[in-house]
């Protein structure tokens, strides 16, 4: 376990109180094959791959040859749906596509976790005990942020379903905040801003979801453990 000093907003002069971190999910390695692959499949998925030509059998026109094979004196020149004349058919030109990849569950999970440990690491991982904001008003929280200190490019993840209205209002006009929920996170998302602040529910998000999980539970019949004691208080 490790632990990192928190500050918390809705006091005026910003408290601190120690998170017990999971070492499963804020002390991994840094591993770049795992990160690479995750921001890849992340950016492939975002591609639409709608860029589309039409091919000399697709565009309309006549298929009566321009001019005679020979006698002119020119190149020789097939009919007006040639790609090597203006308006015709495109060679080799793209078509729709999916660019989408697929990348198991477990490496997502561990590239998040690697996202985590390498911003926690790297001092620019913070914790506040709520995201909550009183106001709408964009000014006070651009006040706010530049007294602690966030003025460079700061992301805000909630443990919650969504994010709380007045902050997602207030944060609408300033370029350098962004606002998500964990769940919606991506290991992205996590590398491109600078600073990472969680809310404690993001927390416990994150450590419930990505933390070690046993695969496998080991019950034992109350009728086995009885006969266990039993053949041992016999053989003593």
């Amino acid at each position: 376990m490790s632990s990192l000093l928190i500050r918390a907003k809705s006091e005026p002069k910003a408290a601190t109180l120690a998170v017990p971190l999971s070492q499963d999910v804020f002390g991994q390695n840094l591993r770049r094959d795992i990160l690479h692959a995750c921001v890849i499949h992340h950016l492939a998925g975002l591609r639409q791959g709608t860029a589309s030509t039409k091919t000399r059998a697709e565009v309309s026109g006549s298929n009566r040859k321009i001019r005679p094979q020979k006698g002119t004196g020119r190149a020789r020149l097939g009919d007006i749906r040639s790609p090597s004349i203006r308006g015709g058919g495109t060679a080799f030109g793209p078509k729709p596509r999916d660019f989408t990849t697929l990348l198991p569950r477990k490496v997502r999970e561990l590239g998040m976790r690697i996202a985590l440990s390498v911003k926690l690491r790297d001092s620019q991982l913070g914790v506040v005990s709520s995201l909550e904001w009183p106001t709408h008003k964009t000014k006070s929280l651009r006040t706010r942020v530049g007294e602690l200190g966030w003025t460079d490019r700061t992301l805000f993840l909630t443990g919650k379903n969504e994010v709380p209205e007045a902050l997602g209002l207030a944060s609408r006009n300033i370029s350098s905040l962004q606002c998500a929920t964990a769940a919606n996170a991506t290991v992205y998302d996590i590398l491109r801003w600078k600073r990472v602040i969680l809310d404690i529910e993001a927390i416990e998000w994150f450590q419930r979801e990505l933390g070690f999980k046993p695969k496998h539970e080991l019950i034992v019949p109350l009728e086995s453990r009885d006969s266990s004691v039993t053949t041992t208080d016999a053989s003593s």
